[in-house]
């Protein structure tokens, strides 16, 4: 099982940051909260940190713990642990996916997602009632 970490960013605006990932790779073309793998020895909190500076050259603060999914794909099982987090510097420049959104939290379902993430997606909407 891999375990991988996931952010769910808010701006001002009550708008959550979603990318799509690039065509070609595992899930392509497909939504996801940014994030990444956890490397042996990290904290998961410093890989999302570290992961989201590589992907996206951003420098996040993460909040607290949000949610975790395990969700076996095909030839792997993953391990999906999502955090809040907010943006405290940089300008989002993608390197890792084919573009990105800011989305009101009503309007995810809208958007096709990663297996795994589907759950946050679903938990998101239903902390709005």
């Amino acid at each position: 099982m891999i375990d991988v970490v996931a952010a769910i960013i808010e701006n001002d605006k009550k708008e959550i940051l979603i990318a799509k990932r690039k065509l070609g790779k595992s899930q392509g073309g497909l939504w996801e909260f940014p994030g990444g793998k956890v490397e042996e020895g990290e904290k998961l909190e410093e890989s999302l940190i570290r992961e989201l500076k590589e992907e996206m050259n951003i420098e996040i603060e993460v909040i607290k713990y949000f949610a975790e999914n395990v969700h076996h794909y095909e030839k792997i099982s993953i391990r999906l642990i999502a955090f809040k987090a907010i943006i405290i510097s940089g300008e989002i420049e993608l390197k890792d996916h084919e573009e990105y959104v800011w989305v009101q939290v009503n309007k995810l379902k809208e958007f096709e997602f990663a297996p795994a993430d589907i759950c946050f997606v679903e938990k998101l909407i239903k902390l709005l009632k």
